[in-house]
């Protein structure tokens, strides 16, 4: 019975290689699209590689931001969150903001606490090779 043994291996195996495909190229196609038009500030962010809990804290500052700096977004549109990962009960109005856009804001954003930096740093990062 070695063979079933090393076939359950094998598929175990196969199976956590899958999702790690799965995982690498679902963050691939973010990012591709993030780099083709507007997206939310939330989506920008888990798309640089910012973790789900910094997410909406990070957003919010950098909106912040942006009615200082008089900024506006490029588009609207009414969706259910990106961090609830589109299963809200409600849909809400999304701003969308170009890569350009988030670069100013990046730069103009000076947070205090130290994940916020990091994520900071992640976000500018991400839109300065983008864009």
């Amino acid at each position: 019975m070695a063979h079933a043994a090393i076939r359950r291996e094998r598929r175990a195996t196969r199976r956590v290689l899958s999702a790690e495909l799965r995982r690498r190229s679902a963050a691939t196609r973010l990012a591709a699209s993030c780099r083709r038009r507007p997206r939310s500030l939330a989506t920008v962010a888990i798309a640089a590689g910012v973790t789900k809990d910094v997410v909406p804290g990070i957003a919010n500052g950098l909106r912040s931001v942006a009615k200082r700096c008089n900024l506006t977004p490029a588009a609207t549109a009414r969706t259910k969150r990106t961090v609830t990962r589109g299963h809200g009960r409600r849909s809400h109005p999304v701003s969308r903001w170009t890569l350009g856009q988030i670069c100013t804001l990046t730069a103009a954003y000076r947070p205090r606490k130290a994940e916020y930096v990091a994520a900071v740093a992640l976000i500018a990062a991400f839109a300065n090779t983008a864009a």
